[in-house]
């Protein structure tokens, strides 16, 4: 697979977000499945693995050490730091004690010695952003962390951060249907050499269209709280489908391989992170890295997908209450 560079960081052109192994859209799966898919995700040549403390909490960080021992020295691991008790229902907690703590329960569970690449989480407005990468720098310095990302941070946030310790990776939702870090967001780390890492990058899966106005979620899935994937909002969302659907056609992809083929195509800086359980969807994914879109199909592309109004917020209030600006 092709390389990219976060920063000074060089990883595969499509990571593999790894929450929803162990949270977040159900129950997860098994030690010994989300391990094979891991691994499967290495052998196709994925590099980037993300996963963070308050998945599980603390499962996805145990799992994803297992998977990637036999290779540690060959990838690169990502990991977040932000909530009190790792638990993300929780307030935020970036006190650089707390920065300190959890990155030392990350590296046990995680079996390593370094944290490739460590994020804030969330912005934490008790404590300034200036501590939170005095602290991160500290780790650096000592070993223990090799780069500092941001998550879901605003523009003065990110400059601020980088002043202190020099942020290799921006990472926030951004697709097909969520565009807002195009206004300000991307101009800014083009401007700073940082990478951006879109999560989300499928929608949460409504890109794929394997989701539907009849769809029913688990319990445990947290889309049942988003606006976004209301019934009546899914229906009224539904017309985006049907024109990516016409595109992917056109060009012998899927709808997934379109969408991550159209992040790719925006800067040569940023590596989304699909995150699936299934084989069949990770090789479909992966597959995006060899779908070139040319200038002339981002152009129809944003033709024909421009005048489509999303219906809903990405998040429910109390989680859009979280999100610097």
């Amino acid at each position: 697979m092709q390389k990219r560079h976060l920063g000074a960081l060089e990883v595969s052109a499509i990571g593999l977000g790894c929450m929803g192994l162990s949270y977040g859209y159900g129950s997860g799966v098994s030690t010994a499945d989300g391990v094979a898919l891991i691994r499967a995700a290495f052998d196709r040549g994925v590099t980037l693995f993300d996963t963070a403390e308050c998945y599980g909490p603390f499962s996805n960080e145990a799992l994803l050490g297992e998977a990637v021992e036999p290779f540690r020295d060959q990838v690169v691991l990502a990991t977040k730091f932000g909530f009190q008790d790792g638990d993300s229902t929780r307030p935020p907690d970036s006190r650089p004690e707390r920065i300190r703590a959890v990155a030392e329960a990350s590296l046990k569970r995680l079996r390593t010695d370094r944290i490739d690449l460590f994020y804030q989480h969330r912005v934490d407005p008790q404590v300034p952003i200036e501590e939170v990468a005095g602290a991160v720098k500290e780790l650096i310095e000592a070993g223990k962390v090799k780069h500092f990302g941001l998550s879901e941070a605003g523009v003065d946030t990110i400059r601020r951060a980088h002043a202190i310790q020099p942020v290799a990776a921006l990472q926030s939702e951004y697709s097909l249907w969520w565009r807002e870090p195009e206004a300000q967001i991307l101009p800014v780390l083009e401007q700073l050499g940082i990478g951006f890492v879109p999560f989300s990058p499928l929608g949460k899966g409504f890109l794929t269209g394997a989701i539907t106005d009849r769809t029913e979620f688990a319990d445990t899935d947290f889309r049942r709280s988003v606006p976004r994937f209301s019934e009546e909002n899914r229906r009224a969302n539904q017309t985006l489908i049907d024109r990516l659907d016409a595109i992917a056609a056109a060009k012998g992809a899927t709808k997934a391989q379109i969408a991550l083929a159209w992040l790719m195509a925006q800067k040569p800086w940023i590596v989304p992170i699909p995150g699936t359980t299934k084989k069949h969807r990770l090789e479909e994914n992966l597959g995006a890295a060899e779908l070139r879109l040319s200038p002339e199909d981002m152009v129809s592309i944003s033709q024909s997908l421009g005048d489509v109004d999303v219906q809903g917020e990405r998040y429910s209030a109390a989680a859009q209450a979280r999100i610097d600006r």
